[in-house]
């Protein structure tokens, strides 16, 4: 069984969503799960499909969108293609952690006090 691409297409402006759908139709391995022009609707959208990519219109090019954040947060598996049609430009989107480790001394007294700084931010560590 071939897996496949699920996509959330979202707002306007409607050409783009027009294109960015005639496009994806009919392409194998690429499935769009949901359609909204409402931006208030995405979120609840993305919820309910789940899907791997989220195609958006990209009103101001030198700002990332609020969306993005607010998604990323709660879905950091989401990968969201921000397109501004007038602009000829397209930024993608997507999640990332660091893992960050310090070392310590193996003994009860370094283990509490490790437990007890979690809410302070380590100094010198290694990331």
């Amino acid at each position: 069984m071939e897996t496949s691409v699920r996509v959330v297409v979202a707002n306007r402006p409607r050409l783009l969503h027009e294109l960015v759908l005639s496009t994806l139709s009919g392409q194998e391995g690429i499935s769009v799960v949901g359609e909204t022009e409402n931006e208030q609707d995405v979120p609840s959208l993305v919820a309910a499909t789940k899907p791997d990519f989220l195609l958006i219109a990209l009103n101001e090019p030198q700002r990332r969108p609020a969306l993005c954040d607010v998604l990323l947060r709660e879905f950091p598996a989401l990968r969201i293609i921000a397109v501004a049609p007038n602009k000829n430009l397209g930024i993608l989107y997507w999640a990332s952690f660091d893992i960050h480790s310090r070392t310590m001394e193996a003994s009860e007294e370094a283990l509490l006090e490790a437990m007890r700084e979690r809410a302070v931010p380590a100094k010198g560590g290694v990331s």
